[in-house]
């Protein structure tokens, strides 16, 4: 009983410290996420899913650390981390990578993404999900998980042809989720928003909304993306380049925020313009990297605690995800089959490449975060929001699944369509 006692008076003071200094709950934050990482690790686990775990463990649904309010009061580390997300994939689009990996990897990718959407639109929807939920859900499905495809790659040696494919694909795949997430939020987010009484803003309204926001967050992205080369073309030093880098990246995405403009497709212009207008800018890139593994870090374990411990209970929850995960799947794989069938690639790359585009995590997680925190969205009825937290729990089941068994799936893949030395 004693030692019982310690553990509660223990977990208060954590929560006491949590909620009056914020910078005290992000170092503890980074500290636990570390542990839960490395311990993943040593059991064969992705490192993103003990960060999921520890976010989970600090939740209000098993200690309580972390209450709700604290969370929202770190909603910053999101957006900045899904600004880092965006410029990274933006930066694929360089004109001559696009040029050098052809028309055959393109149409797969896109093929690929679309008919998981559609899948996943009309498998949510037979379970009777409202459309505009349904919607946002599909787009989410397009993204695939490239990390634990190039450590099983790494991991057989495998080379060729189809590991070429699998390696453009999984890399152009995030910049196609992320275009057309962008595009679906901004046509139903709107609707969501202004839902009152069961009656919706027009079809048409939406779509005048969703192009102008497009529209004003590309022109956002392309001045960000041009004042960054302006102001660093000149600079050599690398701290130098560090802090203007930083300086454009939070401005940017701040700006795109305070205007309920979408900051994914504002920092992924930027990204693409950066790439573009010279090859050397590929350094602010290189130099921003090291900021990524905390700031991942925090962004899951905060992730974590938007996991519910009844998810894994609840039937309904259980439900949509099998349903999300295998019309995902299905989509992925059917998609996957009738490009590479259509452009005659070859029958390793028709047959298993599918199978590698099972995992998913990181954007997806980030994803149907900044739907739940997006600003246009905080004024909406009660029952989207709690609507929305259903969406996140079933997002976050299914890539607690997807963690535990696409890494296996990708294996089968890779071993049946790849050379192996």
């Amino acid at each position: 009983m004693d030692f019982l006692q310690l553990v509660l008076q223990f977990l208060e003071l954590m929560k006491y410290f949590f909620s009056q200094h914020i910078v005290f709950g992000t170092g503890m934050l980074l500290l636990i996420g570390y542990f839960a990482g490395r311990l993943a690790e040593k059991v064969r686990l992705p490192v993103i899913t003990g960060y999921i775990l520890a976010g989970l463990l600090l939740s209000d649904s098993v200690t309580g650390v972390i209450h709700e309010s604290i969370a929202l009061r770190m909603t910053s580390i999101t957006e900045v981390a899904l600004g880092l997300i965006a410029i990274t994939v933006g930066a694929e689009f360089e004109y001559a990578r696009l040029k050098r990996v052809g028309l055959k990897i393109l149409m797969i990718t896109i093929f690929q993404a679309v008919f998981a959407f559609i899948f996943v639109v009309i498998g949510l929807s037979v379970m009777r999900m409202q459309l505009s939920y349904a919607l946002i859900m599909g787009a989410i499905a397009t993204a695939t998980a490239p990390a634990a495809t190039v450590v099983i790659v790494k991991e057989l040696r495998a080379r060729g042809e189809f590991v070429d494919y699998l390696y453009s694909v999984v890399a152009l795949d995030d910049a196609v989720c992320v275009i057309l997430f962008s595009i679906i939020f901004a046509l139903v987010a709107p609707g969501l928003a202004g839902s009152v009484s069961g009656h919706e803003i027009g079809l048409l309204s939406s779509a005048a909304h969703a192009g102008m926001e497009i529209l004003l967050s590309c022109v956002i992205g392309a001045v960000g993306g041009f004042s960054l080369h302006y102001f660093t073309r000149d600079k050599y030093r690398l701290n130098e380049i560090m802090v203007v880098s930083i300086a454009v990246l939070f401005l940017t995405i701040s700006t795109a925020i305070v205007l309920h403009l979408s900051l994914l497709i504002a920092n992924m212009t930027m990204g693409a313009v950066l790439v573009n207008i010279s090859h050397r800018n590929k350094r602010i890139l290189r130099v921003i990297e090291p900021l990524t593994p905390p700031l991942f870090a925090l962004f899951f374990v905060l992730a974590g605690t938007e996991l519910h411990i009844y998810v894994f209970t609840k039937v309904t929850v259980i439900l949509f995800g099998v349903m999300y995960i295998l019309s995902r799947f299905a989509g992925k794989y059917t998609g996957t089959w009738i490009s590479a069938f259509l452009t005659k690639t070859s029958s390793e790359i028709r047959k298993y490449l599918g199978f590698c585009l099972f995992p998913q995590a990181g954007v997806a997680i980030g994803l149907v975060l900044f739907v739940q925190t997006s600003p246009v969205l905080q004024g909406a009825p009660q029952e989207v929001k709690e609507m929305l937290v259903f969406i996140v729990n079933i997002v976050l089941f299914s890539i607690f699944i997807n963690e535990l068994i696409g890494p296996l799936i990708t294996k089968y893949g890779v071993i049946k369509g790849a050379e192996l030395e």
